[in-house]
């Protein structure tokens, strides 16, 4: 069994949605024994963190130097901030930057050549794509190394972000399309239980028995899935019956090309990664 790394102090600077899933998984599993420092621009926000163990909360608008102070005694810095502020932030914290430091970009669009052409390119970024279940431990989490980055370092953030759920390293050209399945995954998912729920609340149930039903059916359903290890397409196939209620359903489903609409969808998605890429 391979030992996991011990996780040096933590700066995670732009404790917003993203950064604060990933905060909340850090905490919860208890392995970010060097700490963790985050920063937000907000008071407000900065006080609803300040309490939790071993978090240094520091609230922007109170110390102007707090993303400075935050990064001259992390291992390891999360860079969380909007893409459009990267540059900016950046520029701010290269000179606190302790050599060896790792940087890591929670940001959408933003290259990691984007990162080495402000920090320098002896700096070992690695571009990472979590999503929002990091909140309770199950994350997925697509990571791409820089040049600067050795397998060391890749495998210390990788220790990291398996803290929070499943981690898949790719090459950075697979990034924002990886984002489009896991990043943007979980949204279609609640699409979906919306949708479920308003089906269910059309056939005469009240919104509480609607929400119920199918909330704790997703939830079982991917149970079932993790628990059995079998193929999503056998476990359909399984409640399927010949001639049967669901198989009637699963045709009305599949008439609709579901494969086309999530193609397209994502196609939408990744489309809209480049922009940003292109800071449209």
């Amino acid at each position: 069994m391979v030992a996991t790394p011990a996780l040096p102090p933590i700066a995670i600077l732009g404790a917003g949605s993203m950064g604060g899933a990933i905060l909340s998984g850090l905490v919860a599993s208890g392995s970010a024994a060097g700490g963790v420092t985050v920063t937000n621009r907000s008071a407000e926000k900065a006080r609803a963190l300040a309490d939790l163990p071993g978090v240094t909360s520091i609230a922007l608008a109170e110390n102007p130097a707090g993303n400075v102070e935050a990064v001259a005694g992390a291992g390891i810095v999360l860079v969380g901030v909007k893409p459009a502020m990267v540059p900016d932030l950046l520029r701010e914290i290269v000179p606190a930057l302790r050599p060896g430091t790792i940087v890591v970009s929670l940001a959408a669009g933003v290259t990691i050549d984007t990162f080495a052409g402000i920090l320098g390119a002896d700096v070992p970024v690695i571009r990472s794509m979590p999503n929002t279940p990091a909140v309770v431990g199950k994350a997925v989490t697509g990571l791409a190394a820089g040049d600067a980055a050795s397998a060391d370092d890749l495998a210390l953030v990788r220790a990291l972000f398996e803290t929070c759920g499943a981690v898949v390293e790719v090459p950075e050209d697979r990034i924002d399309a990886l984002s489009t399945i896991s990043g943007s995954g979980p949204a279609y998912v609640f699409l979906l239980i919306e949708e479920l729920t308003r089906a269910a609340v059309g056939k005469g149930f009240d919104e509480a028995q609607a929400r119920l039903m199918a909330e704790q059916t997703f939830i079982g359903a991917a149970a079932l899935l993790d628990g059995s290890g079998e193929d999503p397409a056998e476990l359909r196939r399984r409640v399927t019956s010949p001639k049967g209620t669901t198989e009637r359903a699963i045709a009305v489903l599949q008439e609709a090309d579901l494969a086309d609409v999530f193609a397209r969808a994502t196609d939408a998605a990744l489309a809209r990664a480049r922009e940003l890429a292109a800071g449209a």
